[in-house]
């Protein structure tokens, strides 16, 4: 996971005149033209931290971004290097999803 401080390439503790200044260089060093994508991540990091106002809701509310593929890895502990899933643990983790099986529990519960 990579933090908005660490896009914009800042301490935590840093003022917002300084945010502002690293983030004009990032989009200065990064134009949309070139990498949309990254000038997308920029422009999020900056709205993230921008003002104590919005670095406090970030540091209150933010859910780290992580990918599908690194939960499923974490949770079966393989590393997320693009290793293939065990079919009998795809088959379980398949079987926790259902909506049947939750619909089912609920039901059985006594009202």
């Amino acid at each position: 996971m990579i933090s908005p401080y660490d896009i914009l390439g800042v301490p935590e503790q840093t003022s917002d005149a300084d945010i502002k200044q690293a983030y004009l260089q990032r989009v200065k060093d990064n134009p949309p033209d070139r990498d949309p994508a990254r000038f997308r991540e920029i422009q999020e990091a900056f709205e993230a931290i921008k003002d104590q106002d919005s670095r406090l809701r970030h540091a209150l509310f933010a859910v780290p971004r992580v990918e599908f593929d690194t939960l499923l890895a974490q949770a079966f502990g393989q590393s997320a290097t693009g290793e293939t899933m065990p079919a009998d643990d795809f088959l379980k983790l398949a079987s926790t999803l259902t909506i049947e099986k939750s619909l089912a529990q609920l039901t059985k519960m006594p009202s």
